[in-house]
């Protein structure tokens, strides 16, 4: 019994000493940044110069390197980044750079969930190469660092800073044609399409049919030849009790159907004219 004592109790010191946890020497970094519209995430580790020569011993030149430590080094970005005359689509990549003393290649990767560097590096797998002067700084940067500055409405600059060394990437952004587009379409006012979907969820949960019927007219006068919104309008007057209309109605939806060749609509259609002819 001492035994089974002993040894349940040397169990539990031995599974607390397991879950000790301690300080990672590359601790991991997360920074969001908005630039325009869109919304760009970068995590990564930050090892420590710790009074070491950075660029050219401990990484050395030449050489393709993970920016970073531990995990790769990813950037998340939900539109679209211009590179000069570049462009990578909107997408999540890691990130590895190949350092020489007055220049840096960058690499955005579209494989993510490597350990380091691949161990079969993938020139299809490049989404983009690109080349950035050194800056020389005059006061070492303790440890590796990533920011997003310089921003404004249309771009940003991406810098990489460690020891004495950084690059600045910078970057655009599409968001004038975006902003434009938003205030344009604001400006115009509800589409067809708005003021049919905002009619038919009213129609479905049975809420207030006589605005749904006054959005769904409107769908119809702007779009007449969508037979899906003749239907629609047709069963909001017959759900206001104006069968009479929703006949009329529905016949204009069977025209355009038939015309499109969608008989699903007409069959449908013409079961409904047999439903409202008899509540007239």
């Amino acid at each position: 019994m001492k035994k089974i004592i002993i040894l349940s109790f040397a169990l539990i010191v031995f599974n607390s000493f397991a879950q000790i946890s301690t300080p990672k020497a590359s601790p991991l970094a997360k920074i969001e940044q908005k630039v325009g519209l869109a919304d760009i995430s970068i995590s990564y580790s930050r090892p420590g110069k710790k009074d070491r020569v950075v660029f050219g011993d401990v990484v050395p030149f030449g050489e393709i390197w993970r920016f970073g430590a531990n995990e790769n080094t990813k950037i998340t970005f939900s539109d679209a980044l211009v590179f000069g005359k570049d462009t990578l689509k909107a997408g999540t990549y890691a990130i590895y750079t190949k350092p020489n003393k007055e220049n840096w290649e960058v690499y955005f990767y579209t494989e993510t969930t490597n350990w380091g560097t691949p161990d079969k590096w993938d020139e299809q797998k490049v989404a983009l190469r690109l080349t950035s002067p050194v800056v020389n700084l005059n006061d070492a940067v303790e440890n590796l660092t990533i920011s997003i500055d310089n921003l404004q409405n249309s771009g940003a600059t991406l810098q990489f800073s460690w020891d004495k060394t950084r690059i600045n990437i910078p970057f655009t952004l599409n968001t004038k044609d975006k902003v434009v587009a938003s205030i344009k379409k604001t400006m115009d006012g509800p589409t067809a399409n708005d003021y049919h979907q905002a009619a038919n969820y009213y129609f479905q949960e049975k809420m207030e049919l006589k605005q749904a019927l006054a959005w769904s007219t409107k769908a119809v006068e702007m779009r007449p030849e969508a037979y899906w919104m003749s239907r629609l309008m047709a069963q909001l007057q017959a759900a206001n009790g104006d069968y009479k209309g929703a006949i009329e109605t529905v016949k204009k939806s069977i025209t355009a159907a038939e015309k499109d060749g969608d008989n699903n609509y007409v069959k449908m259609n013409k079961a409904s004219i047999e439903e409202w002819s008899k509540k007239k």
